[in-house]
């Protein structure tokens, strides 16, 4: 499944709302980390079908990111049945990514 742009308008239904698992992935083009971590979200979202996987642009989006306190980028959060339960902030490898979405 490919990841899908999440924005003010539709975050209450696409993350909030959502049963199971979303992964969202708070970046922005400028950030190099965030480059180098999106290929790596776009593998996760194919290899978990089950996981819902969304991206946030923090410079389109900076009432979403300030909403959850992101200071610094990437910074990817976990929410199970519409509740934050993980997050992780930084550049990780894919082993990291899988581990935060099992």
């Amino acid at each position: 499944m490919e990841p899908i742009t999440i924005t003010a308008e539709n975050f209450e239904k696409e993350v909030l709302q959502a049963k199971g698992t979303v992964l969202v992935d708070f970046w922005a083009g400028w950030c190099g980390p965030c480059r180098m971590l999106s290929p790596i979200i776009d593998e996760v979202a194919s290899a978990h079908p089950g996981v819902k996987v969304g991206k946030i642009n923090v410079d389109e989006q900076p009432t979403l990111a300030s909403r959850f306190d992101i200071m610094s980028i990437p910074t990817l959060l976990v929410f199970k049945d519409g509740q934050a339960v993980k997050q992780s902030v930084g550049l990780i490898p894919k082993e990291g990514v899988e581990a935060l979405v099992e």
